[in-house]
């Protein structure tokens, strides 16, 4: 049964506030899998599983799979084509309301390596990777289906208006391309712009292990909470970072970064220079 039969049989109308879209090339779905490299040794978390597409072919290929969705009337059409797959389990809830060590330990505990390959809802796609990127359960690789200007952002390079906390944060943890381009045809309802596949490879050991990166990121969102003031104002002035003035103004010194500069220049190395210095004046 093809997805638009599907959609007539359960009575599925797709909602806007979910950023539901019905994606018509299967071709996708393979696509997406095949970057993910997986294998029976795998466990597969996919959020936003949907009529089950994708989860189909995650399925054929992975040890254990557990498929995500927020929508209760997706479950029927869910439970009829997996409920009885043995190496599937399914969970009805918000993904960003959970431990994923929990879920993983209640649902699909075991796998050698743990990958999440989903389509992402568009509304609140940032926010679910994240999840992934902090969780303490080490994720070898993410394969997600974004929005092409998210994309764009995730891929960015200094210098570069899509520049910012997003690439940073995806660049400190892991090493990213671009896969595929999804044009909005591939769709219905049509949304109004494009899509595109990126794999996101996690990395084994830390880029900077004599740093805690929750306070790394810490400093890096504060001096990209008002990007267009220099790293003087967003460090010292806002109290975003909570470190004193004094300090940080000597680890500008100390690292030889001009503090007139704006977040947008600096790389992660100058940014990791910096927390390392601040840090150590605060220890």
């Amino acid at each position: 049964m093809n997805l638009r039969d599907l959609c007539r049989k359960y009575g599925i109308e797709f909602k806007k506030r979910l950023g539901q879209n019905l994606l018509l090339d299967d071709n996708i779905n393979r696509i997406m899998t095949e970057a993910a490299a997986i294998s029976a040794t795998d466990h597969v978390v996919e959020v936003g599983a949907g009529l089950g597409a994708l989860t189909r072919y995650l399925a054929a290929k992975a040890g254990a799979v557990l498929a995500v969705e927020i929508d209760a009337s997706f479950m029927p059409a869910l439970e009829d084509q997996f409920g009885a797959t043995e190496n599937v389990k399914l969970f009805r809830g918000d993904i960003l309301n959970h431990s994923l060590p929990k879920l993983i330990d209640e649902f699909i505990p075991g796998g050698e390596t743990y990958k999440m390959v989903s389509n992402l809802p568009y509304y609140i796609t940032t926010p679910i990777l994240f999840h992934f990127l902090e969780s303490p359960l080490h994720f070898e690789r993410l394969v997600v289906m974004v929005q092409e200007e998210v994309a764009l952002r995730m891929a960015s390079k200094i210098n570069t208006r899509e520049y910012g906390i997003l690439a940073l944060a995806l660049h400190l943890n892991a090493e990213l391309d671009i896969v595929h381009r999804v044009p909005r045809t591939c769709f219905v309802p049509q949304p109004k712009v494009d899509s595109a596949v990126v794999r996101i490879r996690l990395r084994a050991k830390p880029l900077y292990p004599d740093l805690e990166p929750k306070f790394l990121m810490g400093l890096v969102r504060a001096a990209f909470s008002q990007r267009r003031k220099t790293l003087r104002n967003s460090l010292t002035k806002t109290g975003v970072f909570g470190a004193p003035r004094e300090i940080v103004n000597q680890a500008f010194e100390a690292t030889g970064i001009d503090a007139g500069r704006r977040p947008q220049t600096m790389s992660l190395d100058e940014f990791a220079a910096l927390a390392r210095e601040i840090k150590a004046r605060l220890d």
